[in-house]
């Protein structure tokens, strides 16, 4: 899989393409990263990149010309020009604060893909013409903003990545976690009171809690439930769990998570037990 980025600021991505994963997807072919800067792109002495907005306001726009040329150096044509065989290959992503929001299932949709191009924005944004002829999508990694858009292409490459085979080397490292792909073919196949045999077949739910050894901590024991070689009990500990977690933290998902009669009856519990926590 190949990412390209197109930015004024290419020397932020430097540390943090030569560390970690991504680092070792590059080192196995499994990985390739560009990056380019949009100054290389430009025909005057100070290399001018923005400008200001027709019909004013603060701040600056970066021009449409250098994006335009700097796609075009990657390959990329209008949106209007590109056969199905492209589209289905490779897609041009503009990263800013007015895009749709970046899920684990946007990263799973790219991580299908060949070749993704990220467009850095910065300052006020970028001209929109090159949003409306260029960009396939627009994607934004949370509600705030950020002075430009490296930040939140480092995030989308490595979630992205992390998703593409051979990555992480345990290919079950990206499902058993929070916002794992939903187990559609094993849903039915339950073997405790209604707990999928996968802990992330929920689709969606956030991750159970980890612990590892010491078995106490400062006086702080692991739940004796992990202790016992029960992996009837232990599953449906974590299932419990992760409605706990999610319940607490990020209540918003359990509308569109898959969820069996039990676990509804679950959560009733453990809304009235919150409640009584507060």
């Amino acid at each position: 899989m190949r990412f390209e980025i197109l930015t004024i600021f290419p020397e932020m991505f430097r540390g943090f393409f030569e560390h970690g994963v991504v680092s070792r997807a590059q080192k196995n072919g499994l990985v390739g990263i560009g990056v380019r800067d949009l100054r290389e792109f430009t025909h005057d002495r100070h290399r001018t990149v923005d400008d200001r907005p027709f019909g004013g306001g603060e701040g600056m726009v970066l021009k449409a010309e250098p994006l335009a040329e700097g796609l075009a150096a990657l390959g990329v044509v209008p949106v209007a020009d590109r056969d199905d065989a492209t589209r289905l290959r490779e897609t041009v992503v503009l990263l800013s604060a007015q895009g749709r929001p970046f899920t684990q299932t946007v990263a799973r949709e790219l991580a299908g893909l060949d070749r993704v191009v990220l467009i850095c924005g910065r300052y006020e944004g970028v001209d929109e013409r090159v949003n409306e002829m260029y960009c396939d999508r627009e994607l934004s990694i949370g509600d705030y903003v950020l002075s430009g858009g490296e930040l939140a292409a480092a995030v989308v490459l490595d979630a992205v990545m992390r998703l593409v085979p051979g990555v992480l080397g345990n290919e079950a490292s990206s499902e058993f976690e929070s916002f794992g792909a939903g187990d559609a073919a094993i849903t039915s196949s339950v073997d405790v009171e209604g707990v999928p045999r996968s802990q992330h077949g929920a689709g969606g739910l956030l991750d159970y809690p980890h612990y590892t050894r010491p078995a106490e901590f400062r006086g702080v024991a692991v739940p004796e439930v992990l202790m016992g070689g029960d992996h009837a009990a232990v599953r449906k500990w974590r299932r419990e769990q992760q409605l706990r977690k999610t319940l607490r933290n990020r209540p918003d998902l359990l509308a569109q998570a898959q969820l069996s009669a039990e676990d509804r009856k679950v959560l009733e519990r453990l809304r009235v037990e919150l409640v009584d926590e507060i």
